[in-house]
């Protein structure tokens, strides 16, 4: 219930913004999406579909401010992740079980799967806010990334705006039926993240008894 009640504030926010702000309230909406701030696209697209279909706005100008915004904020978590990512770690890593080891496999991992990462993790809640800071602290090839980060968030987005244009008025169902993906989605996070820090304290101890 709580976390409904923040979403529906979140989503009276979001509509007064675009309402206000017209497409630089979609653009800065779908920036701060795609950074640390927990702006649900799954409110901000359908609406912006909705007045899209009123004729209010140019669908085309939709997909094309939101998906820019969404490579800007990409962008801003990007560099936070390349130029300060690696020196917290070092300091602050270790009451987070994090060492240069996991920077290393990190590193590894982006440049070995950075591109189908990033790509995928656009249709993930929760990831996605996420993602290019590990992406970033992995040194990830920043052409790469701006591509597949782009071509990820044009597809969610237009999905989105896309729905909310077939569904008119009723736009704001979108969300309902996007926590049928969030549910799950976060349940394999936790599995993973708790698979993860098992495996880290494994290793740490194999290198404590050689």
């Amino acid at each position: 219930m709580f976390l409904t009640d923040i979403l529906s504030v979140f989503g009276v926010l979001a509509t007064k913004i675009i309402s206000v702000l017209g497409y630089a309230g979609i653009f800065f909406l779908m920036m701060t999406e795609s950074m640390i701030f927990p702006t649900p696209s799954e409110l901000v697209m359908p609406f912006a579909g909705f007045l899209a279909a009123q004729g209010r706005f140019s669908f085309v100008l939709v997909i094309l401010f939101s998906s820019l915004g969404s490579i800007v904020g990409s962008l801003i978590s990007y560099y936070i992740g390349y130029y300060g990512g690696n020196k917290l770690i070092l300091k602050y890593g270790k009451y987070l079980l994090l060492d240069e080891y996991d920077l290393k496999k990190t590193e590894d991992w982006f440049a070995r799967r950075g591109e189908r990462t990033v790509l995928i993790s656009r249709f993930i809640p929760v990831v996605r806010h996420l993602i290019s800071i590990p992406a970033g602290i992995g040194k990830m090839d920043i052409k790469k990334f701006c591509i597949y980060t782009l071509i990820g968030a044009t597809i969610w987005n237009t999905f989105l705006a896309y729905m909310g244009y077939l569904l008119g008025e009723n736009w704001a169902e979108v969300r309902h039926y996007s926590e049928y993906i969030s549910i799950p989605a976060a349940i394999l996070i936790l599995i993973a993240g708790g698979y993860t820090i098992y495996r880290h304290i494994q290793h740490k101890r194999q290198k404590t008894a050689q």
